[in-house]
């Protein structure tokens, strides 16, 4: 509660000046407190002790007895605990600023390799990111969401090769109809694509296919060099199954402002003056084979520390090509973000020290884990996944379910758009209110529930706001005051805390932490819908009123920013 410090700091400085203690070391330590019934926030008193060479109690008791303002203060055990008073919370809450921020922000998410549809362990990345986007300019940032277009690798190789030498008997016939497509998709680019992407993967992992590799890896090495005849098949086998995955995200709510092609970097030439300002590098080397690194371990790299950006033939790697990409996305923006999984570390690590041995600025990351099934990872190329269409069909059917079993008074194209949106944010924030480094095992009971610490939960709470809105049918008085009982305070103090949380979100890179804070908003309305009623015997109580449609645009603000749909009924 930063507001609160604010009005405390310099009180508490003055006090302890007074009684001999120099310094503002204490400053680190006033922080929130550890139980709810303690306060707003705490000050252990145990360093000043050894200062003072006096007892931490008897120091708490007296700072306590000399300080006063907007906030009640007590000691115990040692600590000063203070507890905002519940006045100037709710002039705090009416008056305080949404939109602190003002950077320029890019941020890379997704790139996701298309070569089929998106399964749930992939959309984790889409989500988590297109969060941080939202949350990002809910405070007040400017923000681009980038996709990087992988549009030259292996992966895409083995497509545009499939597509130009299999047929769809052979692509049956080599499957065994083992995993055919879901009917509900058929047409669907992505989903019919990446049965020949399947069908190719078997035939490399068969004996007597060094001929497919050849030729596989004479279309790679190709793309690499910028043959534009090469990429253009390559797009023509991609575009098609990216347009499949990005039609799965905007159903998401995920949408990007540009997309940038791997390639682009190799044919406009900025790859090649890259090599050559490595190769000019200190820590430069060539290896036996004529392929050229960067010996990192001289910058301190443990483990890998030959970081190759050349191979012997003159051709570039991935992670050279990522260097210019950074480069130049640095020339878009004042901060740029990074949405990777946890097995990209030693690669981003290297990429990062690669740029500040250029002379450039590093990115920040968000490293996340990865989402699981029962019996393991998540592989399109394994064939064992959950498909983020057939989650989001299978979310939407529950939330339909439920739907008619408690509003029969709807009618099936009501009940079909609430169920949509709940579905979809049902799922995405399932997946967002995890702390990204934390991997789980996906659960369809646990992704569908719309129980507890769910979307449905808060979406509830917000629609109970807007029918209170549409009761009172005008604008609410932000000037009036009344009785502030217990529950309307708890709501008052969560409410303070909204900028906190949203600022501590995006200057972390910790999208869970706005979303749990959202839960808890949710919670603290639903106990001031329960005990301070709005309308009362015809009468609309204004305050009351006007704290609820305070909260009512910050759960909307906010389920926005965490990619829940803010319906106004359901």
């Amino acid at each position: 509660m930063d507001n609160l410090r604010k009005i405390i700091e310099p009180s508490l400085e003055s006090a302890l000046t007074d009684i001999g203690v120099t310094g503002d070391f204490w400053k680190k330590a006033l922080g929130t407190s550890r139980e709810k019934a303690q306060g707003d926030l705490s000050l252990p008193c145990f360093p000043f002790a050894k200062q003072l060479g006096r007892n931490p109690a008897e120091i708490a008791e007296q700072l306590a007895s000399s300080l006063s303002g907007d906030f009640e203060v007590a000691a115990a055990g040692g600590y000063l605990n203070f507890k905002a008073k519940s006045e100037w919370l709710a002039q705090n809450v009416m008056s305080m600023d949404l939109t602190p921020g003002n950077t320029s922000v890019l941020i890379e998410h997704t790139s996701a390799n298309p070569n089929g549809p998106f399964h749930v362990g992939r959309a984790r990345n889409a989500i988590l990111g297109d969060t941080l986007v939202r949350l990002n300019r809910l405070y007040g940032n400017q923000v681009r969401a980038e996709y990087y277009v992988d549009d030259m690798g292996k992966q895409v190789g083995v497509l545009a090769w499939a597509l130009a030498n299999l047929s769809k008997e052979q692509v049956d016939g080599i499957l065994n109809d083992a995993d055919n497509i879901n009917p509900r998709w058929a047409g669907k680019k992505d989903h019919e694509t990446v049965r020949w992407y399947q069908a190719a993967q078997s035939i490399r992992s068969n004996e007597g296919a060094e001929d497919i590799e050849t030729a596989i890896g004479k279309l790679v090495h190709a793309s690499e060099h910028g043959d534009d005849v090469v990429l253009a098949q390559f797009e023509q086998a991609y575009k098609p199954v990216l347009d499949g995955m990005l039609e799965t995200l905007s159903r998401l709510g995920i949408e990007f402002d540009t997309f940038t092609k791997e390639s682009e970097f190799v044919v406009n030439g900025t790859v090649s003056a890259l090599m050559e300002r490595l190769e000019s590098l200190e820590i430069h080397g060539v290896a036996d084979n004529g392929a050229h690194f960067l010996d990192l371990g001289q910058r301190g790299l443990k483990g890998k520390t030959d970081f190759f950006y050349r191979r012997g033939d003159g051709s570039s790697l991935y992670a050279t090509r990522d260097i210019a990409y950074h480069m130049w996305k640095w020339q878009q923006c004042d901060n740029l973000i990074n949405i990777l999984g946890e097995d990209h570390k030693l690669q981003a690590k290297q990429v990062g020290m690669t740029l500040t041995e250029l002379g450039e600025k590093v990115p920040d990351v968000m490293f996340y884990a990865f989402i699981k099934l029962p019996e393991g990872k998540m592989s399109t190329r394994k064939g064992n996944v959950v498909f983020m269409d057939d989650l989001l069909e299978e979310a939407k059917a529950h939330a339909a379910s439920v739907v008619r079993e408690l509003r029969s008074d709807l009618d099936e194209g009501k009940i079909n758009s609430i169920a949509e949106a709940v579905g979809v944010s049902a799922v995405r924030f399932n997946i967002v209110k995890v702390s990204p480094e934390k991997g789980f095992t996906f659960r369809w009971e646990e992704a569908l529930s719309f129980e507890g610490e769910s979307a449905p939960f808060v979406m509830y709470s917000h629609t109970r706001a807007c029918s209170i809105a549409r009761k009172v049918g005008r604008a609410a008085n932000f000037d009036s005051s009344g009785e502030i009982p217990s529950a309307m305070h708890e709501l008052l103090r969560v409410m303070s805390c909204y900028s906190d949380k949203l600022g501590q979100s995006v200057n972390e890179n910790k999208p869970h932490i706005f979303a749990l804070y959202m839960l808890e908003l949710a919670t603290a309305y639903n106990s001031f819908y329960r005990d301070c009623h709005v309308i009362k015997d015809g009468t609309v109580s204004e305050f009351n009123f006007a704290v609820s449609e305070k909260a009512r645009v910050l759960l909307n603000q906010g389920m926005i920013g965490v990619g829940i749909t803010p319906l106004e009924s359901m």
